[in-house]
């Protein structure tokens, strides 16, 4: 799944991404709004990873949802 998918459906894969990252707050989500590159931000601040670990973490969880 690529970038602009993410965006275009981001309500529906809300819950997914709330399941996957469970410590991420609806205003979290609220301002991701779709976007890697802050979802990326998003997870590497929560979870403590280097923005390589997030971004292979955001890659894997949407390459799954492919």
């Amino acid at each position: 799944m690529n970038q602009d998918i993410l965006q275009g459906k981001w309500k529906q894969l809300k819950g997914r991404v709330r399941q996957q990252w469970a410590d991420l707050t609806d205003d979290d989500l609220a301002h991701v709004e779709g976007s890697y590159e802050e979802l990326v931000g998003v997870v590497q601040e929560k979870y403590g990873r280097t923005r390589a670990e997030a971004e292979a973490e955001v890659n894997e969880f949407l390459n799954d949802l492919s």
